[in-house]
């Protein structure tokens, strides 16, 4: 039997469809939005996976290229590896769902989103996180779905329920929002420099649309009959917890007060390894129990200095920031770097100046497009003190890398007053929280050592929450440690005149307006005083670009201007370029743009 209901949002009908395709997976949706068809599933182990000591959830966004009537390029002419726009659709669908399920549940679970149509007009991501949702729910998962997603935007001053792709890219805001009931859970947007009060605004819309989606949700499931899968959750035995609390809780204390990272996990390794092995004979076959209370107490222990003093675990207030120290310029032969740490995150971020050849070729399902700025973020294990092989980049790179890209992108000049591609690169040198962040403010600093002329300075936060029944504390710049065993993870990023990039996740089922509204508060105080030591560094961006940098000359000529510049015999651009190692590039408008950096 086929159940279809459906509603209107932002002029357009939004459907899901059940019963029609993918009968055997657990659960399985096809949701319609224009003509853009997205087919979602979930399949859940029947038992739990053995020793996970986390939640084994697996979420694939996949694009077809027939979706929009178009065939793969390259040799192979089939869809090969997760593009960066596949990528980031899963990670923003896991990001919600994830913080809802039981804390224990340990069954595997795998949702896939795959578009199977595109109208080229409405994004499929905010069709793939419905369809996550109530596949989930008609799957039976125990977790507090279903939940509710909509894209805001603003053009001309109006804000837009689910703009299209044309109003996005003309608009000024471009922001997500994700609910469960009246609880915000994920946020995710960029902007060109908005003020709080409209960042408000937006999520005032969504709030309206929002219960719409989740009751549409509510009634596929009901009247399919779904119920939710009964669940356990395994906790240490109350004989174990407390024998380990007696042994080493002291210690665990003692150690939660070190302020340096590395001597604080290498402490608790040995007491872990001291727990197992002399606990072994009194507990046998009881590794987990042991490991999961250790984790408890320390959880409980940096918790409770935080809600009882107001202290944290390298002795900070809630409001304070660690130290921070700029340098620009440490790199002498690139265009512009700039080293940036925050007490024990350090990004070192480089930018590269190169000609319109170098912009990067994007093809999807919108279309082909180019990009001529681009940021590269990376995360090797020796940043954190780790040893594993350095392969690709992993879906969490593409995630940061994508979110420092997108609040910087605001006060990147237009190509017609700076007719550069620019690549930023980010190398995390040392992480202990909010890695992102310090990449944005490295980037902007390495941007105006390369004498980009960006608009201003941007500089970003990360902020944490620990939730003590009905009160909340607000961290500023968040240690690793803090973002592990907090509840919250917001990062917030903008220039002195306003937001233009932040995302939220939370590891709770959600949280109250105003906590986010007092968190944005309290990220807006920490900015303003890390804009002023950027400004101690790098104030304005340079007068002249450096001197290993490709210089740009344009000529406007006619058409039979163009044939001279070419030269006789009519050599291709490919040609002088090996000849001459110029750059000439003839755009549409008659244009000439030539890199004199050698002889041209």
């Amino acid at each position: 039997m086929i159940i279809e209901e459906s509603l209107e949002i932002g002029g357009r009908t939004l459907s899901i469809e059940v019963g029609r395709v993918a009968r055997q997976a657990d659960g399985a949706v096809l949701v319609r939005y224009g003509d853009t068809m997205v087919l979602v599933t979930s399949c859940i182990s029947e038992e739990p996976r053995e020793g996970a000591t986390f939640l084994p959830l697996l979420v694939d966004y996949r694009e077809k290229y027939y979706a929009a009537g178009k065939i793969p390029g390259g040799f192979f002419k089939r869809e090969g590896r997760p593009s960066e726009k596949e990528i980031l659709s899963a990670r923003m669908i896991d990001r919600p769902i994830r913080s809802l399920f039981p804390e224990g549940f340990s069954h595997e679970v795998q949702v896939v989103a795959t578009v199977l149509s595109s109208d080229q007009e409405n994004d499929s991501d905010m069709l793939a996180m419905i369809g996550a949702s109530a596949s989930l729910g008609l799957a039976g998962a125990p977790f507090g779905g279903p939940i509710g997603a909509v894209r805001i935007g603003r053009k001309d001053g109006e804000l837009i329920v689910n703009p299209t792709f044309k109003d996005r890219d003309e608009g000024d805001i471009d922001l997500v929002a994700v609910a469960a009931g009246d609880q915000l859970v994920m946020i995710e947007g960029g902007m060109k420099e908005v003020s709080r009060e409209d960042v408000m605004k937006c999520l005032d819309l969504a709030e309206q649309v929002v219960p719409q989606i989740i009751d549409l949700q509510h009634r596929i499931i009901e009247r399919c009959g779904a119920e939710k899968m009964e669940f356990t959750p395994r906790v240490p035995k109350p004989e174990i917890l407390e024998e380990v609390k007696r042994r080493y809780g002291a210690r665990i204390i003692e150690v939660n007060r070190a302020s340096d990272k590395d001597k604080r996990r290498a402490d608790l390794g040995i007491i872990k390894k001291e727990a197992l092995e002399a606990l072994a004979e009194t507990f046998p076959e009881s590794e987990l129990d042991i490991a999961d209370s250790l984790h408890d107490i320390e959880r409980h222990e940096v918790r409770r200095m935080i809600s009882e003093s107001g202290r944290r675990v390298d002795g900070r207030g809630i409001r304070d920031l660690r130290q921070i120290s700029c340098e620009v310029g440490i790199l002498p032969r690139t265009h512009g770097s700039a080293l940036f740490t925050r007490g024990q995150t350090q990004s070192l971020t480089v930018t590269t100046l190169g000609t319109a050849i170098d912009e990067q070729r994007v093809d999807d399902l919108e279309g082909e497009t180019s990009k001529s700025y681009m940021l590269h973020y990376n995360f090797p294990p020796f940043s954190v003190g780790e040893i594993r092989p350095i392969r690709g980049p992993a879906r969490r790179e593409i995630g940061h890398g994508a979110l420092a890209e997108r609040s910087i992108q605001p006060v990147i000049p237009e190509s017609e007053k700076f007719p550069y591609t620019i690549r930023l690169v980010s190398d995390i040198l040392e992480s202990n929280g909010s890695s992102s962040m310090a990449t944005v403010c490295a980037g902007s600093l390495a941007l105006m050592d390369a004498g980009v002329p960006v608009k201003a300075q941007v500089a970003g936060i990360a902020m944490g929450l620990v939730k003590d029944g009905d009160n909340y504390h607000i961290l500023t710049d968040i240690l690793g440690v803090e973002d592990h065993l907090g509840d919250m993870d917001l990062k917030v990023a903008g220039t002195k005149n306003g937001y233009t990039g932040i995302q939220m996740d939370l590891k709770i089922p959600g949280i109250p307006r105003d906590v986010l509204v007092r968190a944005m508060e309290q990220a807006d105080e920490a900015r303003a005083k890390i804009h002023e030591t950027m400004d101690s560094a790098l104030a304005e961006p340079r007068a002249e670009i450096s001197s290993y940098a490709p210089r740009i000359v344009a000529i406007r000529v006619d058409r039979e201007k163009i044939r001279e510049i070419i030269g006789p015999g009519g050599k291709t651009i490919r040609k002088i370029i090996e000849e001459t190692g110029a750059v000439i590039d003839i755009e549409d408008t008659g244009e000439v743009k030539i890199d004199d950096q050698r002889s041209c």
